[in-house]
């Protein structure tokens, strides 16, 4: 990468603004300063002309800064220089040269020192093969020939071995020894067994519990994140995120368990057990809140451009959410964390039929006198990097 390519990124990054406010009209006209809703039409544009995608998180690292310091994949290059017209980044470069400048198909001097480096490793000379070491030579006793004849005279006949029985003192005294000489290490073993025994009794008393959780209405698991507070007397609540239609399992010795759950779309609710009697397996039921799945429903149902299916999907939303409601957009990135959009700004964004739509996600709901107050939603990343 040498400065000169930095200083045609700049070039192509005003190229691309230029292209896409022929036919938009953003919250500003500086590429920079885009962000929200501005960037999904921008990235809806690219797939249109380019056939192709850039991440939130890459627009972030690329167009807001400027100039830049390090260049992107060529991959992105390429596509954002065929949507303004070219036929590859090379292209570009070639078509916007500065005064003294030459180009070289990097791509094709990587492929020829690919093949020179292959025609040098098939026209070594093999390797000589190593010799095989010499084998052992096995050592052969000399044959004795002077054997001894068998003579009945040299045989013993009939003699008794006289076995020695130790004394029942001399077994006492051996055994005091051993454990004189061993007593330290009895002891040792001993502590360390008491030890051990101590140090795991909280697991050897505790139980485990499992709670599956199923819609109340539909009689099916809970297809949500599900938070679960434990809480403890003098302690700060401990937090537990389960995942979609999985269960939650504690392991306590406590005699009584309290837990807060909360889900996206369903009411509150606030569990406690006596484990004494308490069965350790339990289907707990969670009530749909049906505001928040309104909502929800009518944010991603997908009215495919009938603008009286649009037009009824904005009313509905208008009904069930409140003037006055916070809401906020979750960013995959640590540049832009979270943004604030007012309703009708929301609306539009969830009745505007994009393909972004698709990866969207509600965090959280509340809901205040029949109306809804507060939406944390997401639209999920859909990084080109993370191939």
């Amino acid at each position: 990468m040498t400065d000169l390519d930095l200083l045609h990124f700049e070039q192509l990054k005003k190229d691309v603004q230029a292209q896409y406010l022929e036919q938009h009209t953003p919250s500003f006209e500086d590429i920079s300063k885009w962000k929200g809703i501005d960037i999904i039409y921008f990235q809806e544009d690219l797939r249109k002309k380019a056939k192709g995608n850039i991440s939130e998180k890459s627009f972030y690292t690329y167009f807001k800064t400027s100039p830049v310091t390090k260049l992107p994949r060529i991959d992105m290059l390429n596509l954002l220089s065929i949507y303004t017209g070219y036929e590859s980044w090379y292209d570009f470069k070639k078509q916007h040269l500065f005064a003294g400048e030459l180009l070289t198909e990097d791509e094709s001097l990587t492929e020829d020192q690919s093949k020179e480096s292959e025609r040098i490793i098939s026209t070594s000379p093999d390797l000589p093969k190593a010799e095989p070491l010499p084998g052992k030579t096995e050592f052969k006793a000399p044959e004795s020939t002077d054997l001894q004849k068998s003579n009945t005279e040299n045989q013993l006949v009939n003699k008794k071995t006289e076995i020695l029985q130790p004394s029942t003192f001399d077994l006492q005294k051996t055994k005091k020894n051993f454990f004189k000489k061993n007593a330290w290490a009895i002891v040792t073993t001993i502590l360390i067994l008491l030890t051990g025994v101590l140090g795991f009794k909280d697991a050897l008393f505790q139980k485990t519990y499992t709670y599956c959780f199923t819609d109340a209405d539909r009689a099916v698991s809970v297809m949500n994140t599900i938070e679960i507070k434990v809480i403890k007397e003098n302690e700060s609540p401990i937090l537990y995120k389960i995942k979609p239609g999985e269960c939650f399992r504690y392991s306590t010795k406590d005699k009584n368990l309290k837990l807060q759950i909360t889900a996206p779309f369903y009411e509150d609710l606030e569990v406690n057990r006596n484990l004494e009697n308490a069965p350790e397996e339990e289907m707990i039921e969670l009530k749909p809140d049906d505001y928040k799945m309104a909502v929800n429903y009518f944010s991603i149902k997908d009215a495919n451009g009938n603008p009286e299916l649009l037009k009824q999907k904005r009313k509905q939303l208008d009904n069930l959410i409140s003037n006055n409601a916070i809401i906020y957009q979750v960013y995959d990135n640590a540049t832009y964390g979270i943004e604030t959009l007012d309703k009708q700004k929301y609306i539009t964004l969830v009745t505007t039929p994009t393909t972004s739509l698709k990866n969207l996600s509600v965090i959280e709901m509340k809901r205040e006198k029949g109306k809804i107050v507060s939406i944390k939603f997401k639209i999920a990343n859909t990084d080109e990097n993370n191939k």
